[in-house]
């Protein structure tokens, strides 16, 4: 019995979006991997990019459980030497609330050139707007 793979012009890419409000970072960014990587769908192979676009709203309002908004922290190089700088969770939700997001799906997705293909299918906005109304994207529970 041979395994069948979905030709890549015949793959089905649907529109979500996603609710931030009040749910746990953590336990969200994994949902959104998974339906980013395609591994909901009965055709997903791992070497093809057969996942969905997700467009997250509220991404200021996003969760974080126990003491991570001030134990969590995320570092970022400038290049030059000492340039090590470090922000909390609570400073970046402050400062960048999408990026809190970014982070945790990305760490969850395969650090290749498919990775980076489909880290492009995310959308995240702050607030509830969002300029992708066109692809009539259904919404998803989470």
């Amino acid at each position: 019995m041979k395994t069948y793979l979905a030709p890549v012009n015949e793959i089905e890419k649907k529109w979500y979006v996603v609710d931030a409000e009040n749910k746990v970072l953590g336990r969200l960014a994994s949902e959104i991997a998974n339906r980013l990587r395609g591994k909901h769908k009965p055709t997903f192979s791992d070497f093809i990019d057969n996942g969905d676009f997700i467009v997250v709203t509220n991404a200021e309002k996003v969760a974080l459980t126990g003491n991570k908004l001030d134990d969590k922290k995320y570092y970022r190089h400038t290049g030059y030497m000492g340039g090590l700088k470090e922000a909390t969770a609570k400073e970046l939700l402050a400062k960048h609330p999408t990026d809190l997001i970014m982070h945790a799906v990305r760490g969850m997705l395969p650090k290749n050139k498919i990775g980076r293909a489909q880290l492009k299918k995310l959308k995240i906005y702050a607030g509830k707007d969002h300029p992708h109304a066109a692809q009539q994207p259904a919404e998803l529970d989470i």
